[in-house]
C-alpha cells in the first residue's frame, strides 16, 4: 500500500486520520507517518490495509495506469 493509496482510501470512505487509527488499532502518528511516505513495519501496514478493506476499500495494483483504490460494490 502506497501513501497516496491510504489517503485516497480514507477520503473515499470519509474517514479522518483518527478514524483510521482507531479502526486499525494504531496511533494517529503512525497513520501520519505512513501518509508522509515513511517506512513502517509490514505488520503495521497490513493492519491499516485490513481496516480499510473491512470498510469497503479495494486496492488496485500498479498496472501501467498507476496504483489506486476503489470502493467495493455493495
Amino acid at each position: 500500500m502506497l501513501a497516496v493509496q491510504c489517503k485516497m482510501a480514507r477520503s473515499a470512505i470519509g474517514w479522518g486520520v483518527r478514524d483510521l487509527a482507531r479502526e486499525a488499532s494504531v496511533s494517529v502518528d503512525t497513520i501520519s507517518r505512513l501518509e508522509r511516505g515513511e517506512e513502517l513495519m509490514p505488520r503495521t501496514i497490513e493492519a491499516i490495509r485490513r481496516a480499510l478493506e473491512a470498510a469497503g476499500v479495494e486496492f488496485i495494483a500498479e498496472n501501467g495506469g498507476g496504483a489506486g483504490v476503489r470502493l467495493r460494490k455493495s
